[in-house]
């Protein structure tokens, strides 16, 4: 990747709370790492992973040139889904069936959160665990959280660089 809103990796993950499932979807530009977008539900639908992919959209105006990509779930082969891409013109990308792999960067993000923040609580409530996990993606993750693979950079400080030298 040469630049912001290139390619993004999408992906949903659930999390155990006293209350039954909570359900995440994420959205993760792989040229900087942030966390570009993502929604929580108690139900894992294709209203999740459209939210999720509609604020990525709203908040960074990426252009047609964008590769979205994500497994092969049924969420992301749904019409509503497609829709929004060819809507935007970007390309949609599937995973090879049964490989994880292909979708590493949006899964190395859901380790990190996991042993990071969940695994530490037991949540009582979605709503005490949604609290929680906005926090640490949109205070921690993508404005703190230094990464070895960015040059030692947050996210957000990538995407800073790349905008100076650009402009």
């Amino acid at each position: 990747m040469t630049r912001p809103n290139q390619a993004w990796s999408s992906d949903i993950t659930y999390i155990w709370i006293v209350e039954g499932w909570l359900y995440l979807a994420a959205v993760k530009d792989l040229y900087t790492k942030q966390v570009v977008g993502y929604s929580l539900n108690e139900r894992m639908t294709t209203q999740l992973v459209c939210n999720a992919l509609n604020m990525a959209i709203h908040n960074q105006k990426p252009t047609k040139e964008l590769i979205v990509h994500s497994d092969r779930g049924s969420q992301y082969c749904s019409h509503e889904y497609r829709n929004i891409l060819e809507q935007y013109g970007f390309q949609g990308s599937m995973s090879k069936r049964g490989d994880c792999y292909d979708n590493a960067p949006i899964e190395s993000f859901w380790g990190i959160l996991k042993n990071e923040l969940v695994h530490h609580y037991n949540y009582q409530t979605r709503e005490e665990a949604k609290a929680d996990i906005i926090k640490y993606i949109e205070l921690f993750y993508n404005h703190r959280r230094i990464q070895k693979g960015l040059g030692f950079k947050t996210p957000n400080q990538m995407a800073e660089d790349f905008y100076k030298l650009a402009a």
